[in-house]
């Protein structure tokens, strides 16, 4: 079995993934209306984790409940990420993986800072193991 080393982890962010609404929900916060709007977002972003290893990339979401997808590099057949002009200038945006085994996307999460910053782990992770094949 190969030694698994995790290369990146990471969590959506709050601020830059909405700033406008973060700013309203924080200032509507301080009358007491937006902290409920702040903590389930929070909660949200907390509880949702994407780690890069250089084996796979597991994606967690939940933290009372737990719902975990994996993905091998080898399996992946398509990375895609979006990002709007806003999103772009912010650095942050959303990033799609499928994999050879299905006909659909297996891990989606919005809101990660760096999208691109994923892909190239993940494809460095891949040419990686063609070389030691």
């Amino acid at each position: 079995m190969e030694n698994e080393e995790v290369l990146y982890k990471l969590h959506p962010s709050m601020f830059r993934s909405h700033p406008v609404w973060f700013v309203i929900w924080a200032i509507l916060s301080l009358i007491g209306i937006g902290l409920i709007v702040l903590g389930v977002w929070w909660y949200r972003c907390a509880g949702t984790t994407l780690e890069v290893s250089n084996v796979r990339t597991v994606s967690r979401k939940g933290i009372l409940s737990r719902s975990t997808t994996e993905v091998r590099h080898v399996d992946v057949k398509q990375l895609h990420t979006h990002q709007t002009f806003f999103q772009r200038l912010l650095g942050v945006g959303t990033i799609e993986i499928s994999s050879a085994g299905t006909g659909g996307v297996e891990i989606s999460v919005s809101g990660l800072p760096y999208p691109e910053r994923v892909v190239r782990i993940i494809h460095k992770a891949q040419d990686t193991e063609d070389t030691s094949e």
